[in-house]
């Protein structure tokens, strides 16, 4: 796999394409609603693996790609899916993603937002829906990840893709951050760190094989691939992650899985936390760990934090980091606050 940067520290904006795919399928992700998917289903817009192609497989309808693809307009008007996303969030950025369609691809894009309350219909969403443009009527290349950055502040629970007048699209990556509503927080123990739940990975040592956001999706891992492993390391050190946690909050189990990592999973692992700017204190102290495990800690430990950091020594895969516990009350109230005033 091809070695990718790591995300920058907390503090400032990193590049979107760090950023987790809040339209995953694998997130919840789903395509609620296209115009037209003759050619190839819209599905395969928010699938989690790249875009594959093989040439000279012809089904009833032509040619098979891996993406969707609608057919030939003859007329005015345009072709659109609309996408729900599995993380509710702030949109960092896009990638409109045409890989493999060379002839066949829109020559412009262009991509909404909206949020919208509790679970509509697609019907609804069409009709009754206000969206916001986050990336304007812009020009798309054949064959290529295209990517958009997107400067906007707001939380979107939907997003709607539009082609200029039709053609494929393989894949469609929404980059941002998750921002659930804080309500739900108030019914018992939750995983501070899960992407859903707004938790983020801010800082990382290597992500050589795979991305650290694969360690805060929801569930079980179903493969390796679907895990965080870095490249073998040749010196002394150990490889990291660090975790924005979904707010201030007291961590009660820790959950440590190396599920699929046989002969490559970290000897031991520790968990740090810190409150803010505060210095690190000790969470879960250094544990030797097994291959193909799910291990779970009881921490009995009365200390707020706000982020996390794991070390796993000395480099490896892990498959998820679970970080079970409740908000402070202090946190749960603002984040209320923030969430009644239309703040993401």
């Amino acid at each position: 796999m091809t070695p990718q940067p790591p995300p920058v520290a907390t503090g400032t904006r990193p590049h979107f394409t760090s950023m987790p795919d809040l339209a995953l399928r694998d997130l919840g992700g789903a395509v609620v609603w296209t115009s037209d998917e003759l050619f190839a289903e819209s599905q395969n817009l928010i699938k989690t693996s790249p875009a594959q192609y093989q040439p000279a497989t012809f089904g009833h309808k032509g040619q098979v790609y891996d993406g969707w693809e609608t057919r030939r307009r003859r007329g005015a008007g345009v072709d659109q899916a609309i996408v729900r996303l599995g993380a509710p969030g702030v949109v960092y950025g896009v990638v409109v993603d045409t890989s493999w369609f060379k002839g066949n691809y829109p020559p412009f894009i262009s991509v909404e937002a909206t949020a919208v309350e509790g679970v509509v219909s697609a019907e609804e969403l069409v009709s009754d829906a206000e969206w916001v443009t986050i990336v304007e009527k812009s020009p798309a290349e054949g064959d290529t990840r295209n990517p958009f950055t997107v400067d906007a502040t707001n939380r979107f629970t939907h997003v709607r893709l539009t082609m200029y007048p039709d053609g494929g699209v393989a894949r469609f990556r929404v980059h941002g951050r998750g921002v659930p509503d804080p309500h739900f927080f108030r019914y018992g123990h939750f995983d501070l760190a899960a992407l859903e739940n707004g938790g983020l990975i801010t800082a990382c040592s290597n992500m050589f094989y795979s991305s650290p956001n694969n360690l805060l999706m929801p569930g079980r891992a179903r493969n390796m691939g679907e895990g965080w492993e870095t490249s073998r390391r040749r010196d002394d050190g150990n490889d990291w992650v660090q975790v924005r946690l979904a707010g201030q909050g007291r961590v009660s189990l820790v959950e440590l899985d190396t599920s699929y990592f046989l002969g490559n999973a970290p000897g031991a692992a520790t968990v740090r936390g810190r409150d803010g700017d505060g210095d690190w204190f000790e969470v879960l102290p250094r544990t030797d760990l097994q291959p193909d495990t799910r291990h779970r800690f009881v921490i009995d430990l009365d200390r707020p934090m706000t982020e996390a950091r794991l070390d796993i020594y000395p480099d490896g895969g892990m498959a998820r980091l679970k970080l079970y516990g409740t908000l402070t009350e202090e946190a749960e109230s603002r984040l209320i606050e923030q969430w009644e005033r239309g703040e993401a």
